[in-house]
């Protein structure tokens, strides 16, 4: 890549500015170098030292792994590498003019001698502190050795030999694998727990610093932060300890089963079965025999008697999914065997004391089910005991990060790889997406995003979701360094056009999804490609709008 200034993308509408899919700050030159100079007067300089060098070394690091993704599309190895130089100068951190280099993927050799002019570390240390006898340009010695080191994939370790703060002529650099430094101090500044340690020890007002708190986590599958989870959680927690039926509310995918799981694993039948039960995905003549069980003969193709889910799960948590959707001939018979606490088999006249725990499940407005006759007051009534109502996703956007961080861990194991998150974009993107799938979504698009991010490398907005996102209209650099104007969407007319005939908004998103599905003969993912959304994201809107999909 010539010019790293295509990287560099400008949004005035939204405050962002984008390096690829990193997010940038700009940032005033002088702000940060007080903030550098009050790091050396309250740390110390060795402190202060090893913070600004980890810094930018996190810095170099993501720069780094953005070369290494130039190289693997087909660029030499060269080429790759000199972008750091040029990313570095295009941030407004110094020039650098590259002076030997003798780098090797394949051996794993590498040697790098630069001069760095128009610092900005150095002038703001000269500013600060005058001239001395060390070298002053900590930040950049950070960023060069993170960013050798992603795009070699080991670590490599960038020394200032020469710098202005110490009355040189210029600033130079030399780098090279951490190994032949042979200094076990200096690489001291490059081990992270070291500076976690020193800053501990030095305790500087540590007593006043508030405790960070971590991430509420319950365990590997129930995470939550937002208010809506917490109280859904809470409650929960206080039905744990009984036996009280409880029913889950919410729509399909926020993770009812997980709910059920943990009231079970955390109540007094914990050492008993979990069943779960899909009561949608047995047929109707079905569910009866999968519930209760059937003697043997009970039916045509019967030839063994068999226990039910009911019986299976005797001193444990009988999980009733999707219990909406039974039919009332089931409904009856699940009705008598919460009363009772007995159930027939099947071509049987023989009862059986059940000993277990109901939780039931649904996404269906059952006080409106009931008016239209489809579901059972007495039996909503009796499984209503402890409603809980977990929140969807859209309204739990404090726990996405931390669900994704799971999803992610999680996929990594089953696919064997090692990636370093999401990149900025692709983490505001996942924070605007609607959900309309819920977390089930949520986990099938991190699944996906793990697949195709190549190892050792951040996940990116495209590796999500197919195809990279539509961008706001955005400013770009051209090579004088000017910010050109982001061209105004072809767009702009015809909304002119639906505003001066005051057209319904609401009315609009409907004529046009269903002309969609006319366009595409019905055919679900073909209208979310001429729509430029996703299946379940129109699927979801036309059930919203009661618009039918066959």
């Amino acid at each position: 890549m010539d010019n790293p200034l295509s990287l560099l993308r400008f949004n005035a509408g939204t405050g962002h500015i984008w390096l690829g899919e990193q997010r940038m700050l700009l940032l005033h030159a002088r702000a940060l170098a007080a903030l550098r100079k009050e790091l050396f007067n309250s740390l110390g300089v060795e402190r202060a030292r090893g913070l600004l060098l980890r810094m930018g070394f996190a810095s170099g690091q993501h720069d780094g792994e953005l070369a290494a993704r130039q190289r693997g599309a087909g660029g030499s190895t060269e080429e790759a590498f000199l972008l750091g130089p040029k990313l570095h100068t295009v941030e407004g951190i110094v020039t650098v003019q590259m002076v030997k280099r003798d780098i090797d993927m394949k051996s794993g050799r590498f040697f790098a001698e630069c001069l760095w002019e128009s610092s900005w570390e150095d002038e703001a240390n000269i500013a600060d502190f005058g001239f001395g006898d060390e070298p002053a340009c900590w930040m950049q010695v950070g960023y060069a050795s993170g960013y050798a080191s992603a795009f070699m994939g080991r670590l490599i370790v960038f020394k200032e030999v020469e710098c202005r703060s110490q009355g040189d002529a210029r600033c130079r650099s030399v780098g090279q694998l951490a190994e032949e430094w042979h200094d076990e101090r200096y690489l001291d500044y490059f081990r992270p727990q070291a500076i976690g340690k020193e800053l501990i020890d030095y305790n500087v007002g540590l007593q006043q610093l508030r405790a960070v708190q971590p991430r509420r986590k319950y365990d590997k599958n129930l995470i939550g932060v937002s208010q809506g989870f917490r109280t859904a959680f809470d409650l929960l927690k206080s039905a744990a300890g009984s036996s009280i039926s409880v029913l889950l509310l919410g729509e399909t995918g926020v993770g009812k089963e997980m709910f059920a799981r943990w009231l079970h694993d955390n109540g007094p039948r914990a050492k008993g079965p979990f069943i779960a039960v899909n009561c949608a995905a047995i047929p109707h003549d079905l569910i009866e025999a999968e519930l209760f069980g059937v003697e043997k003969g009970a039916y045509t193709g019967a030839h063994l008697a068999r226990a039910g889910r009911f019986e299976r799960a005797s001193g444990g948590t009988l999980f009733l999914d999707e219990v909406g959707d039974l039919s009332p001939a089931a409904q009856v018979k699940l009705l008598r065997a919460l009363q009772s606490g007995e159930i027939e088999r099947l071509g049987s006249e023989k009862t059986t004391k059940i000993d277990v725990r109901i939780v039931a499940a649904t996404n269906v407005d059952l006080p409106q089910a009931m008016q239209g006759g489809k579901f059972r007051s007495d039996l909503y009534y009796r499984l209503n005991t402890f409603p809980i109502t977990v929140p969807p996703l859209r309204e739990r956007a404090a726990d996405i990060p931390a669900l994704i961080e799971r999803f992610v861990e999680k996929y990594s194991q089953l696919y064997g790889k090692t990636l370093r998150g999401l990149t900025d974009r692709a983490m505001r993107e996942m924070l605007s997406h609607a959900w309309p799938g819920n977390i089930r979504e949520l986990e099938n698009v991190v699944e996906r995003g793990v697949l195709l991010a190549p190892d050792q490398s951040p996940i990116e907005a495209g590796h999500l979701f197919g195809q990279a996102p539509a961008r706001a209209a955005e400013g770009a650099v051209d090579a004088s360094g000017h910010v050109s104007q982001a061209s105004p969407s072809t767009l702009d007319p015809l909304c002119e056009q639906l505003l001066s005939q005051h057209i319904d908004l609401d009315a609009l998103e409907r004529r046009l999804m269903q002309l969609a599905m006319q366009r595409a003969g019905g055919n679900l993912s073909h209208a979310a490609r001429l729509l430029g959304i996703t299946r379940p994201q129109l699927a979801y809107r036309l059930k919203k709008e009661g618009i039918p999909t066959g």
